[in-house]
């Protein structure tokens, strides 16, 4: 009995780590795993309710083009229960949390909003002691509100200047085009033939 419970294993003196073979990696970037519900949600397919804690074979991957401060994001595709249907959700790192993405809708949490209250009382108090504080969270409201203003003028010039052309005036300028080109082409082909012409009386005479 006492073989089996050896800490110290033999290692030959031409043992070379580099030639241990290597897992092939998955398809796709997905791995399997075994997680646990973090919250109650009802499925959109059959209406059944998965509760928090109902465990769960899930295939894991990475959000491509998401992170948070240097943060990856994971989603993960699991089935109801009940109607097999896929669900998906993926980490938010930003508020510790999970966000549901497809195939079924998060329950209410009354937690939640106290949670957001208080984090908003929070805030207040804090900017009440920290003069600087408030002077940066007015400069970051400012600067948003700076930006909303920027893209909304930038839309209203956009729908300005589409409204100001009527079909009638595309249609006519279209035309026009068209019959610029058309006698274009006439008076080609009218000097086409002068130059025919008296090329034929040049060699006449």
């Amino acid at each position: 009995m006492g073989e089996r419970k050896v800490l110290n294993k033999y290692i030959p003196p031409d043992f070379d780590p580099a030639k241990i073979p290597r897992g092939k990696a998955p398809k796709g970037g997905q791995i399997k795993v075994r997680i646990m519900l973090p919250m109650t949600i009802c499925c959109n397919t059959c209406g059944e309710f998965i509760t928090k804690g109902t465990k769960f074979n899930a295939r894991k991957e990475d959000v491509v083009g998401e992170d948070y401060l240097g943060m990856k994001i994971f989603r993960f595709y699991f089935r109801c229960t009940r109607c097999s249907a896929e669900l998906a959700m993926k980490t938010d790192p930003k508020n510790g949390d999970y966000v549901v993405e497809a195939g079924a809708s998060r329950n209410y949490e009354m937690w939640k909003d106290t949670a957001e209250e208080e984090e908003a009382k929070a805030k207040a108090e804090d900017e009440e002691q920290n003069e600087m504080r408030r002077l940066e969270n007015r400069a970051e409201e400012s600067k948003r509100e700076m930006d909303i203003m920027a893209a909304l003028d930038e839309m209203r010039s956009l729908n300005a200047r589409h409204a100001g052309i009527s079909n009638a005036d595309a249609l006519s300028a279209m035309a026009a085009r068209n019959n610029a080109g058309t006698d274009r082409c006439v008076c080609e082909h009218v000097f086409r033939l002068a130059r025919v012409r008296d090329a034929t009386h040049r060699e006449r005479d």
